[in-house]
């Protein structure tokens, strides 16, 4: 069954070309049905705890489900810092204190690492690739006896270039070390499955292609793993028993509860369910073969029309978003294109276009030869703006 019977869904396609899910997806029926739901609670139970609780739980299972893990290996945070802020606050792991990681990560993930390094916590290394791809034969010779931590991202948020993070988990094993992964730009458009990946711990929030909103992030950290840690950032549900309201005993839930921090993103929450039950319904793997599809489209009519592609030509080594090179250009392009009721995503010198279930090819038509014309209108205004990843 066609995946555009889910356009409905989406209102603000009745206007406009959505192609910046990998910055903020668009807003749902389903996303803005469950947040009128919070608010009517508040309205006439004004305070329905039980309830929410509830919600945040159900969000929960519903991100392991996602990724073929257990609800109890999942904590739910407010973001993707507060998850990397978490895990650095555990090392040293074993008296190893290395980091190694990539120059391609988001920034949030480097800095959170270096954070823990001024502090002491840790050491960083910082592994450039020429290619984006990052190969355990490139990794290999930075990992060492002092190597706790091997963290990379499963989609570039720049290029798109997906990871092959199987054979960095063996890797990473193979030297003693853990392997953490980024998959914000990943989920929801390809299928995943963090324990046939060997994966120690996965970070993930949900306002990209899971269709929700910001406010809440996602950590799996794998069964008997997290209970060797005690995180340096702690909230009261993270406790065994949040209820107990004992302010002078410090204890930690089982799993990876422990990573929880104070009242849940609740709004957030209900945002999350609803976004990843409409992916679950359409199907992720329906939808990963439509997305590269559609990049298909996108590297070959960028192609055709002399555009310069950043990101990898075979669709199966990228995730859901194109990059095209535009240089200072990139941000008024994005500008440009906004004006004419097209949403995509500008970062440095590049144009994301990052297609999702929703997208046809004939959106695509129209971005491309869009582009064309204003990349060759001379330029208006080349300087460039700060934006999220």
């Amino acid at each position: 069954m066609s995946l555009e019977r889910f356009r409905p869904r989406f209102p603000i396609l009745q206007d406009k070309i959505h192609l910046a899910n990998c910055s903020q997806a668009p807003l749902s029926i389903d996303v803005r049905q469950a947040l009128e739901r919070y608010q009517q609670s508040l309205i006439e139970e004004g305070m329905d705890w039980e309830t929410w609780m509830g919600e945040v739980q159900a969000a929960r299972a519903e991100f392991a489900s996602l990724i073929g893990v257990e609800a109890r290996d999942i904590a739910v945070l407010s973001c993707v810092s507060d998850a990397i802020s978490a895990i650095a606050g555990c090392l040293p792991f074993q008296g190893r204190r290395q980091i190694v990681t990539t120059v391609d990560e988001f920034p949030t993930v480097g800095h959170g690492w270096l954070a823990a390094a001024g502090h002491g916590r840790a050491e960083v290394h910082f592994v450039r690739s020429v290619d984006g791809f990052y190969s355990p034969e490139l990794i290999e010779p930075h990992l060492g006896a002092e190597t706790a931590l091997l963290s990379v991202h499963l989609v570039s948020y720049s290029t798109g270039a997906r990871q092959d993070t199987a054979a960095l988990a063996r890797l990473a094993h193979a030297h003693g070390a853990y392997l953490l992964v980024d998959a914000y730009q990943a989920l929801g458009t390809l299928s995943f499955d963090a324990r046939r990946g060997e994966v120690d711990i996965l970070v993930c929030g949900t306002l990209k292609y899971l269709l929700g909103l910001p406010g809440i992030a996602f950590m799996y950290v794998r069964p008997g793993l997290s209970d060797q840690w005690r995180p340096a950032a702690t909230g009261w549900f993270g406790r065994i028993n949040p209820f107990n309201f004992d302010p002078t005993h410090l204890d930690f839930a089982p799993g990876a509860r422990r990573f929880d921090m104070g009242t849940p993103p609740i709004a957030a929450a209900y945002a999350a369910l609803a976004g990843m039950r409409l992916v679950r319904e359409a199907g992720v793997d329906a939808i990963e073969r439509h997305v590269q599809a559609l990049s298909e489209q996108v590297i070959s009519g960028a192609l055709e029309r002399g555009f310069e592609v950043a990101s990898p030509l075979d669709v199966t080594r990228k995730g859901a978003s194109t990059a095209l090179r535009f240089g200072d250009r990139s941000p008024e392009l994005e500008r440009r294109l906004k004006a004419r009721g097209i949403i995509v995503s500008a970062r440095a010198d590049l144009v994301r276009i990052a297609p999702h279930l929703f997208t046809t090819p004939a959106d695509l038509t129209v971005v491309l030869d869009a582009l064309a014309e204003e990349a060759a209108e001379p330029a208006k205004d080349s300087s460039a703006r700060a934006s999220r990843g």
